[in-house]
């Protein structure tokens, strides 16, 4: 009982104060947008942010709304999906609900797909480019950046994700745009380390490679294998201690909003 307690707090919390309606309240007035999805304490989180992207959708049916909606159900599905293949024994309907909201979340996933599919909000565009493999959405996108029209360091990460596939000196470029767009005080996307890692590593940039590595490891991010950069390094002479302050200063920089592209 407390359990379940618990779970009605944090979804109540999750509403936020701004919201004029809250989960429960949702689910009273329009059933439709939580008949559908699994009816136990599985996935509470995903199945109420799915339920307030819902309600969203109806107040305001913008491509705003309908991009949060999708990234909800997909974060939803994925969970639900796990939930699903765990069987429980006595009650076999808690089995079938999770089943059911699963499917539920690929037919909304496939509807809110087809009604995006011409959108020209960034963010949908870059779905339907990485989801989808839409190389128009993408030009789209680069269209965009060419006007300077993109200029946060999401995005400009998520233009390296592209370049990087055919094009190491654009996606460095990209990568480090989106580090210098980073924001003071705010952690940047560790993704970004870890891409000029390897990136310099395929390029043979050995020294390039551990600066960023080691960077990467200062932030946090786990499982940095430096033994073949440092053996690489060791045998041309580097210092490791040299690269190791180039590392800090760097880190630094982009923590405080002032990093500065070397190229």
């Amino acid at each position: 009982m407390l359990k379940k307690l618990t779970s009605l707090c944090l979804i109540t919390l999750l509403v936020g104060c701004d919201n004029a309606k809250s989960i429960r309240e949702i689910c009273d007035d329009d059933a439709q947008f939580c008949a559908d999805l699994n009816t136990d304490s599985h996935c509470n989180t995903q199945r109420a942010e799915v339920i307030l992207g819902r309600y969203a959708e109806s107040q305001t049916p913008d491509d705003a709304t309908k991009y949060k909606l999708l990234s909800a159900f997909h974060s939803y599905a994925k969970c639900v999906e796990l939930a699903a293949s765990i069987e429980h024994i006595k009650l076999k309907e808690k089995t079938t609900s999770r089943v059911n909201g699963h499917l539920t979340a690929l037919k909304e996933i496939n509807r809110l797909s087809k009604e995006t599919r011409n959108s020209q909000y960034p963010h949908l565009l870059y779905y339907h480019w990485s989801r989808n493999g839409d190389e128009q959405a993408m030009q789209s996108l680069i269209a965009m950046d060419e006007k300077r029209e993109l200029e946060t360091s999401e995005f400009q990460y998520k233009l390296a994700t592209y370049y990087i596939k055919f094009d190491n000196k654009l996606a460095v470029d990209k990568l480090y745009h989106a580090l210098e767009l980073n924001p003071a005080g705010e952690t940047a996307k560790p993704e970004i380390y870890t891409a000029l890692t390897n990136i310099f590593y395929q390029m043979e940039e050995f020294k390039l490679s551990y600066i960023w590595a080691l960077v990467a490891k200062e932030a946090g991010i786990e499982n940095i294998d430096l033994a073949p950069l440092e053996y690489e390094l060791t045998n041309q002479g580097k210092s490791l201690s040299e690269l190791a302050n180039l590392a800090d200063s760097t880190l630094s920089s982009i923590e405080d909003g002032t990093f500065s592209s070397p190229r």
